[in-house]
């Protein structure tokens, strides 16, 4: 039976079934009706109601203080339960002061910051448990995190990094050539490269490409109750998801690290002998003992910082999804945008304290 609304006398007699079927030609007849006259609703006739019909029920009497007598139980909790919702929407939507809105986003980096120190707490401790008790290592997802964070990497990285030596030594071509100063371009390639570019760039690729897969994988299994399923049987998320993750990336990233100095070097000597006329050979003397092992050991130590934050950060966001699709693709685009963040964060403070000590 259709849903009905009529008005006798103050009364508003409402009847029929308020289900999302039964509405459809309601809707556009409650605009029409004087119910500012009225002074109470009789809802005992009616037979059935969805969230459709709640709501559709709660609007057409917003804004008139009106008894409601005969409404059954069910229906007078589900009609309270879309107040609820409508009211908490409309109170969100409303314009908050500059004050308050800084007062929350202060508040959320504080919670979020509180998490990721007890997150770092719980995988330091997990750490220490698995070199104590080797036999708590799972190889199985190590290696297959080692292939995907370490040999999958490499032709993205490789080709990052040769680029970026062929513009940094053509961008230096043309100043140094001013002065006849052409050899000094593998200085300036050798450097940037070793010490700064080249440890950043690869972890800004991995953070791009590793860290949100960790964050990815992670949130959906928790949104499929993967990661509670591993709970119940007695498998560790930590020792299952987590130190695999961790241990590869501080194994691969030092790695990929060294092969984009290689390849950086390459493509800036490439360049060389091509704008600047600087033959390998000279270009490989003048490396030899212009670059200092101090400043490849500097790029290659900055490696396991970059590589713990990523993957600390990518498996934090993932543990932090809250149960929905949207929230997956949330969660992946905070770990990416927070690693990066913080890997350049770590990077000046690297540069601060080199300089300091005067490496």
């Amino acid at each position: 039976m259709q849903a009905r609304i009529e008005i006798v006398g103050s009364e508003i007699r409402m009847a029929g079934e308020w289900t999302i079927s039964g509405v459809a030609d309601l809707e556009g007849k409650l605009a029409g009706l004087p119910l500012s006259g009225a002074t109470s609703v009789v809802a005992q006739d009616i037979e059935a109601m969805d969230t459709a019909g709640a709501w559709l029920f709660h609007r057409a009497l917003q804004g008139h203080a009106l008894g409601i007598a005969g409404l059954k139980p069910g229906h007078a909790a589900l009609v309270e339960m879309v107040a609820s919702l409508d009211l908490a929407e409309r109170t969100e939507l409303q314009s908050r002061g500059f004050l308050e809105k800084v007062g929350m986003m202060g508040w959320r980096l504080l919670s979020q910051l509180e998490g990721m120190l007890s997150f770092i707490g719980e995988v330091a401790i997990a750490l220490v448990h698995a070199i104590t008790n080797p036999g708590r290592l799972r190889w199985k997802p190590i290696w297959h995190n080692l292939q995907h964070t370490g040999f999958d990497a490499l032709p993205i990285a490789g080709l990052l990094s040769f680029l970026m030596g062929i513009v940094i030594a053509y961008q230096g071509a043309e100043q140094l050539a001013r002065y006849g100063a052409n050899i000094f371009v593998v200085n300036l390639v050798g450097l940037s490269m070793l010490r700064e570019l080249g440890p950043l760039l690869t972890a800004i690729i991995v953070a791009g490409r590793s860290g949100s897969a960790f964050t990815a994988q992670i949130s959906t299994m928790k949104v499929t109750e993967e990661v509670d399923a591993m709970r119940t049987i007695g498998i560790s998320p930590m020792d299952q998801l987590v130190l695999p993750k961790i241990i590869a990336l501080l194994i691969t990233l030092p790695l990929l690290t060294v092969y984009a100095d290689i390849m950086g070097v390459l493509g800036g000597m490439i360049m060389a002998s091509f704008d600047l006329g600087v033959s390998y050979t000279d270009f490989i003397d003048r490396f030899g003992s212009s670059i200092r092992l101090s400043a490849f050991l500097v790029g290659v130590g900055k490696a396991p910082v970059f590589a713990a934050i990523i993957a600390v950060v990518g498996c934090f966001q993932g543990f932090r999804v809250e149960g929905s699709a949207d929230s997956v693709g949330r969660q992946t685009t905070k770990s990416v945008v927070q690693s990066i963040f913080l890997v350049i964060v770590a990077d000046a403070i690297f540069s601060v304290i080199f300089s300091l000590v005067q490496l």
